[in-house]
């Protein structure tokens, strides 16, 4: 990926963490059909740091693992394991589809907050695409009258969360590499769903199929934390955001190959409103790059 552009990279590094995350969720909702929510966290968190340790150790990392504890570090994951929380009580109480659209607010939630701290120019148009990608969302996702419950706000605070998470990721020195950040991640999710599951839940023990599941589901999820915090910290946040969607299009085809779930003609909609903006973002992109006066 050397050949593109900043931007260009960051939005393959986006279009992989929305892959990468779906998948991982896939795992974990086989998981979670069978073992209490905040279990199936913690579980994967173990095995998440089975995948984060050599990823560490492979990219010669391990010198600067003191990091996990870094404030800007912890401020971002600890937005994340609020987010998570959220995510996953959100989801025993309503459908997925509800609490999907709702965590569709996190990219407008991000470029407001880049606009306000950053002072980053985002523009009408690319705030006008946005918006459109959010609407795709919303036909993919297709939100029941049962959204508008207790458990809604849940859905919000998820959103919150991820932003968050991504703005504060900005602040995090340029020092510390991304695999020390997806480690933290993956360790403060772990921790505070433990201690929930110690408060809330009775312990089911794994199969064999669960703790398979979870290994891949554990793979997958370190993988994203790494590509989500290097999109962000490489990429506009205007570039960037709109591929946020990408979570949407990915969870549908995950619905039709893994549940046999057969999206309708509104969901397609949705998803070619998403790929559109998307896809105009990166031309509106490529070309103010290709008319900036070289010095």
């Amino acid at each position: 990926m050397a050949s593109l552009s900043p931007n260009l990279r960051a939005i393959v590094l986006m279009l992989i963490a929305t892959l990468v995350f779906v998948i991982n969720d896939t795992f974990l909702k086989l998981v979670t059909d069978d073992l209490p929510a905040f279990e199936s966290l913690f579980l994967r968190g173990v095995t998440s740091t089975v995948w984060g340790v050599p990823l560490v150790l492979l990219t010669r990392n391990w010198g600067k693992i003191r990091f996990v504890a870094d404030r800007w570090v912890l401020a971002r994951n600890i937005s994340e394991l609020g987010a998570v929380l959220c995510f996953i009580v959100a989801l025993k109480n309503m459908p997925l589809a509800d609490i999907t659209a709702l965590g569709q607010t996190a990219p407008m939630l991000m470029l407001a907050g880049a606009a306000l701290v950053f002072r980053e120019k985002i523009g009408w148009i690319r705030i006008g695409l946005i918006c459109v990608g959010f609407c795709g969302a919303l036909l993919v996702a297709q939100p029941t009258a049962e959204a508008a419950s207790p458990y809604t706000f849940l859905g919000f605070f998820l959103a919150l969360g991820t932003a968050i998470r991504d703005l504060v990721a900005r602040k995090v020195s340029a020092d510390i590499p991304g695999p020390v950040v997806a480690m933290s991640a993956i360790l403060v999710v772990m921790v505070g769903a433990g201690v929930a599951h110690l408060v809330a839940e009775t312990w089911v023990a794994p199969t064999l199929t669960h703790w398979l599941y979870l290994m891949a589901s554990g793979f997958f999820l370190t993988i994203g934390h790494l590509c989500i915090y290097l999109a962000y910290r490489h990429g506009a946040t205007a570039a960037v955001a709109p591929f946020f969607y990408m979570f949407t299009v990915w969870a549908v085809i995950s619905g039709l190959v893994v549940f046999g779930t057969l999206p309708n003609v509104l969901a397609l909609s949705g998803m070619a409103l998403i790929l559109g903006s998307g896809v105009i973002i990166v031309l509106l992109d490529e070309r103010k790059r290709r008319l900036r006066p070289v010095a």
